[in-house]
């Protein structure tokens, strides 16, 4: 499958540049036919280009605003399309009436017109309030950085965005909350540059804060494993699910839920043998990164990892999270 020439495609005047796109495809195909669930909607980018490879698409999204890029769609391929508030999480329930599918794609992680909407509080780079709340609706982030005690917000900026200076940071912004709550994305990000300092040339001091922050309000990490989960459910022998990460928690989670004996202790010919659970995704396809004229075009995309596998015909299994490396925040309710 030759690459797209996106400089000069639509997508890349969207709102949102879908990362891996061409990967994305190629590891769901083919697509004629056959009918595909993109559970993290956003602008439409994946949904668009495996329409335009002929799959009927069920799009899911829990972020109101994205009801007009789906209206767009909508309109353009009306026999193909349909788009279902929700999210991924209960994926399986809400494709249900759509059945079969053949195929799964899940972007994690906020999307380029949420961080470019100060409105939504999810930049540390724009001014807005700060929110980050991707349904709008729930506990903002807000409500985490001027409710959580300090070590416990520590914590969570340590478990969810490894970020090895959270005491400090927790500490700064317990002192400056005490005169008044901290309301607004740069007065949280200046807030934390003066904890920890910037050097000339690293990556902003707030970056992992506000990404702990995110995947708190959101839920990410638990949104994450039911999705997958789901996706087990849902699909049926020869499924396709593909999945693009941002960072390596999520790519963790995901590495370990496609190939959970990879990694465990190695087993001892002088000991009896341990029976392996059956594998529900196999072959699992080897994990794939952006190139450099994707870099090029869209810098967004330098973290993003795609991992795909095609399900077996063995019962899911029940959900569970310890195994997968998901991070648990110490001291929490």
């Amino acid at each position: 499958m030759g690459k797209r020439n996106l400089p000069e495609s639509p997508l890349v005047n969207a709102p949102h540049i879908p990362v891996l796109l061409d990967e994305v495809v190629a590891a769901l195909s083919p697509l004629a036919g056959r009918r595909v669930v993109d559970g993290t909607f956003g602008a439409g980018g994946y949904s668009r280009a495996l329409l335009e490879a002929g799959a009927y698409v069920v799009a899911i999204d829990r972020d109101p605003s994205v009801k007009v890029h789906a209206d767009r769609l909508a309109a353009e391929f009306p026999d193909r399309f349909t788009f279902v508030a929700g999210t991924f999480s209960e994926l399986d329930t809400l494709a249900a009436p759509y059945a079969p599918i053949h195929g799964v794609v899940l972007d994690i992680g906020v999307s380029s017109m949420q961080l470019d909407e100060s409105e939504r509080g999810f930049s540390f780079m724009r001014e807005g309030p700060l929110d980050m709340r991707m349904s709008q609706s729930g506990e903002s982030a807000a409500d985490i950085v001027n409710g959580l005690e300090q070590e416990e917000l520590a914590n969570l900026l340590y478990a969810f965005g490894e970020e090895r200076k959270s005491r400090r940071i927790a500490q700064f912004i317990v002192a400056a909350r005490e005169s008044a709550p901290i309301t607004t994305t740069l007065e949280l990000a200046r807030i934390i540059e003066k904890a920890i300092g910037r050097k000339p040339g690293d990556a902003h001091p707030a970056t992992r804060s506000f990404q702990a922050l995110r995947i708190a309000v959101n839920g990410e990490f638990d949104q994450l494993v039911e999705g997958l989960f789901a996706a087990e459910r849902l699909l049926g022998e020869g499924g396709v699910l593909a999945v693009v990460s941002f960072h390596s928690l999520e790519d963790r989670i995901v590495k370990r839920f496609f190939d959970p004996d990879k990694g465990g202790p190695a087993q001892s010919r002088h000991l009896p043998q341990v029976t392996l659970d059956p594998r529900r995704w196999d072959p699992v396809a080897k994990a794939i990164k952006p190139g450099a004229s994707e870099l090029e075009r869209n810098q967004r995309a330098r973290s993003s990892v795609l991992r795909s596998a095609v399900r077996t015909g063995i019962a899911p299994r029940q959900p569970y999270y310890d195994q997968l490396g998901v991070p648990v925040v110490r001291g929490a309710a």
